[in-house]
């Protein structure tokens, strides 16, 4: 599958893969939201939500990953150039958001587990921030 996308975001060009990566983060951006406000208790616990937004890491990130070629580091993008340059690390960075995701999704049984696991899931996903994404430009 990750082939797949690879082949599928070189071949459909630079603007398509940024807009598919805008909307992969724009969903992980609304999990990440709704889990971070259950770890701190003004949403309540729901398994079934953790479950999902956990799964959604997963395929999101393994896609996300794949939805770089050379013709997409310009344009509406907030990827850094560290991206193309770093590749390995990009790559090891996302796999490990993706381990990290499905270790959670794996062990969290109840409201004690999640908030004993989310931590990890949060500083993988911020791990990748720093270096490969630029803030947003000022309006």
């Amino acid at each position: 599958a990750a082939g797949a996308t690879i082949a599928y975001a070189q071949g459909a060009g630079g603007a398509a893969a940024v807009g598919e990566r805008k909307a992969i983060m724009k969903q992980q951006l609304e999990n990440a939201k709704q889990l971070t406000a259950m770890s701190k208790g003004t949403e309540p616990f729901d398994l079934a939500k953790v479950q999902a937004s956990l799964k959604s890491f997963q395929e999101g990130t393994t896609k996300f990953k794949g939805l770089f070629p050379d013709d997409s580091k310009t344009g509406e993008t907030r990827a850094t150039p560290a991206v193309w340059t770093n590749k390995a690390d990009f790559s090891k960075k996302a796999d490990e958001f993706v381990a990290a995701s499905k270790t959670a999704a794996d062990n969290i049984k109840d409201e004690a587990s999640f908030k004993a696991q989310f931590p990890a899931v949060s500083k993988s996903c911020d791990s990748c921030h720093e270096p490969y994404r630029a803030p947003p430009a000022k309006k």
